[in-house]
């Protein structure tokens, strides 16, 4: 598959997210690995993750990195090229917005106790998952780069960050930012400045949801009919022409879209053998919501 890069790791050019395996409306664990094995005999390289993808309010923090590594670890090929990635900093405690917690001395305990679950000496990717408005952004960077020089993580990344916090992030990390990751779309683009900065940086910008999240990714060929039309015109799903799309913005961006089925992955793989006209990124850039 094609390749793009996290700091000095080469990865797919599209990785799969592992949300929807553990939160609301999971699948059972037989199909949830089913899907990972089609990724990775695809070729998908980066699996993402987080301690925060379980049930709300249920005592199963972990889970979903729990299921990815048995998941990994029960595939019959080769799994040394495989970066899986993971958060702290999200909670779900009950049921509701979810809730942050930056603290240093909790994110440095956190990450220790996902690397137990990866089964890992060191994570290979521990990103902060979202700002905690009660603990200044730069105590809680400074965990991530506390954890670098101790081994417990090989890289250290960011999500859900604007420009500012990208720039804080990487000057506390003394340039070692690997990656961003924040929501981004056909139907979410307000995060296209902290792109073009990941760009501008050499910073790896992983788009979450980049399908419009798991209750529109569906209908997104009919939400956005510029998609639809190109979709028809390849022979493909309007979800590939969006993940290539995304792919053509820069040489940064690995999409993560999140699967709980081995069709959905597969055909999100898709993408990267896509190649867009120039004029077809413009339409997708200009296109907005059917009516």
């Amino acid at each position: 598959m094609k390749q793009r890069v996290i700091g000095d790791v080469s990865v797919s050019a599209i990785g799969l997210g592992g949300m929807p395996m553990s939160i609301e409306g999971r699948p059972d664990e037989r199909r949830s690995i089913a899907t990972v094995h089609a990724a990775l005999e695809a070729g998908v390289t980066l699996i993402d993750t987080a301690d925060a993808y379980h049930l709300a309010g249920h005592d199963e923090v972990g889970h979903n990195e729990t299921l990815i590594a048995k998941a990994v670890r029960e595939f019959h090929g080769d799994t040394d090229a495989v970066l899986i990635a993971t958060k702290g900093g999200h909670l779900r405690p009950e049921a509701g917005p979810w809730a942050q917690d930056g603290r240093p001395e909790y994110l440095k305990e956190a990450a220790k106790a996902s690397a137990k679950r990866l089964g890992v000496d060191a994570v290979g990717l521990y990103q902060f998952h979202r700002p905690d408005p009660a603990v200044p952004y730069a105590d809680s960077v400074g965990a991530l780069a506390e954890l670098l020089d101790e081994g417990v993580i090989r890289m250290a990344g960011i999500s859900n960050a604007d420009p500012d916090q990208i720039r804080t992030a990487n000057e506390v990390l003394g340039g070692r930012l690997a990656s961003v990751q924040n929501q981004f779309s056909p139907a979410f683009r307000s995060s296209e400045p902290e792109l073009e900065l990941c760009d501008e940086l050499g910073i790896a910008f992983l788009p979450w949801s980049p399908l419009g999240g798991i209750a529109k990714a569906a209908d997104l060929g009919t939400a956005y009919e510029d998609f639809a039309v190109i979709a028809r015109e390849r022979g493909v799903s309007p979800q590939v022409v969006a993940l290539a799309w995304e792919l053509r913005k820069s040489d940064v961006v690995v999409p993560i879209p999140g699967a709980s089925r081995p069709q959905s992955i597969l055909d999100s793989v898709v993408a990267a053998t896509v190649k867009l006209r120039d004029e077809d990124v413009a339409r997708l850039d200009a296109a907005r919501p059917a009516a």
